[in-house]
């Protein structure tokens, strides 16, 4: 069975449903590929925990039957894949953590939405343990690997979902992003990442005390646009605003790092990397100004709620001494973070969205670097403490977590290669509810940009 290449997962998750829609291609044909590729490319990639060769076809196959019914959806047959901490019934889920785990009974919210607008759920991606790190890897499954080389990262802690778009294995897939955790791995291989408002996809039971929310990543904006319209139940909203003009804005560019009490330097290549964005912004007509928001102390209003979030999801899991050493210290930590620290982190957050939204008083839309280095290789973090981890993950991804103490969204667009070849990427930040702002400036970038014209040598 050969499936043309206009209807392969680089054509996209909407050229795909259109393909579908006119018959030609079945959503058996586009599954059949998109499995076989997974499973081609799993002994080095890594990218999935779970495929579901046999339940996937089966659903592609109902797909096709509603098709040939005149049902219409907006993903309806299309091959998708989801990160391994959103619930999908018949599956377990192990948020990349060793152990037997249950079934889940249930679709999380999210799923149950993609599920109707007719996806078809090819796998569920590995992640690192509880999310905690921007490298995906672990006792559990092994090291999950860039697509663009191998050799490095592709990020984390959605690296899975990240490296299976990225692949072409799927064209779109569902990640979570608790500190950057859909834009550092969206950045490091080459896609659009959106973390949306907190609140705008149902998170069900999100217990890092606000931090977390589902995010999509797609290789156009259109097709994030489109698995946020589906997630968040919002009709087309998103989907028309990567198709209208931004108009001009005050683009505020700013290479500041939050204080983070370490060691940390934005790599000359990605400051560079994330200048020339700007330019580019700057040709289509936007005004870009230095900015440098007042990010105070945010960080100490990070760290009860991630390590009480921690420790809350330790307590599911059924082999708790098997978890890495560093995941067993953040859980001891949450402990004790849990009562007067983590209520006071969520008090100031008011004084914080004032603080650091003051910036919006000067500029529509904030340009920073999504990461401060290029990926790293796999294998960096090996072997390291707990606080030696943190050092290091820290010097690489200062720049994303604040969105998610704020709670506001933020896209990652890609900013071009390093001279050999590793993706880059630069956040577009917004104030609360600014999603469809960030949707049409990136996909006006797009345009010109093309970025998702570039595809790894290797296709499976």
């Amino acid at each position: 069975m050969t499936v043309s290449p206009e209807t392969t997962a680089f054509a996209g998750l909407a050229a795909q449903a259109g393909a579908l829609a006119n018959g030609a291609v079945t959503s058996v044909q586009l599954t059949t590929a998109a499995l076989e590729r997974a499973n081609a490319s799993q002994p080095v990639l890594n990218a999935f925990r779970r495929i579901r060769d046999e339940a996937a076809l089966a659903d592609a196959a109902e797909a096709d039957r509603r098709l040939a019914g005149g049902e219409t959806s907006p993903l309806l047959g299309v091959p998708f894949a989801i990160k391994d901490d959103v619930d999908l019934a018949g599956l377990p889920t192990a948020f990349g953590c060793p152990g037997d785990f249950p079934v889940a009974t249930t679709d999380a919210t999210a799923v149950a939405r993609l599920r109707r607008a007719g996806a078809v759920i090819v796998g569920k991606t590995n992640t690192p343990e509880l999310g905690q790190w921007p490298f995906t890897e672990g006792p559990a499954f092994g090291a999950t690997r860039n697509p663009w080389q191998p050799g490095h990262t592709p990020g984390g802690s959605s690296g899975g979902s990240a490296a299976a778009v990225a692949a072409g294995i799927v064209a779109g897939a569902l990640g979570s992003d608790g500190a950057g955790s859909v834009r550092i791995p969206a950045a490091w291989t080459g896609l659009v990442g959106i973390k949306p408002q907190r609140g705008r996809i149902p998170t069900d039971g999100e217990l890092f005390h606000g931090l977390t929310v589902l995010g999509p990543l797609a290789r156009t904006v259109g097709d994030a646009a489109l698995i946020l319209d589906v997630t968040a139940g919002s009709g087309t909203a998103f989907r028309a605003a990567a198709r209208r003009e931004p108009g001009r804005l005050r683009i505020g560019l700013s290479t500041r790092i939050p204080f983070t009490a370490t060691k940390t330097r934005l790599d000359p290549v990605v400051e560079a990397a994330v200048r020339e964005t700007a330019g580019k912004l700057a040709a289509l007509g936007h005004e870009i100004v230095e900015v440098e928001p007042d990010y105070g102390l945010v960080g100490l209003t990070f760290l009860p709620r991630s390590l009480t979030g921690v420790r809350d999801w330790a307590r599911r899991v059924p082999a708790a001494a098997a978890l890495d050493p560093r995941t067993r210290s953040n859980a001891q930590q949450g402990r004790l973070l849990g009562g007067s620290a983590l209520k006071l982190a969520r008090a100031v957050e008011p004084a914080l969205h004032r603080r650091i939204g003051s910036a919006f008083g000067r500029v529509d839309v904030l340009l920073t670097p999504t990461t401060a280095t290029p990926p790293p290789a796999v294998g960096t973090f090996d072997g390291l403490t707990g606080w030696r981890t943190d050092q290091a993950m820290i010097a690489a991804c200062p720049y994303a977590w604040p969105w998610n103490v704020l709670g506001w969204p933020g896209v990652n667009v890609p900013a071009g290669p390093t001279a050999d070849g590793l993706p880059l990427g630069a956040q577009l930040l917004g104030p609360s509810h600014a999603e469809e702002r960030l949707i049409s400036v990136a996909a006006q970038l797009e345009e010109v940009e093309r970025w998702q014209d570039r595809q790894p040598a290797t296709v499976w």
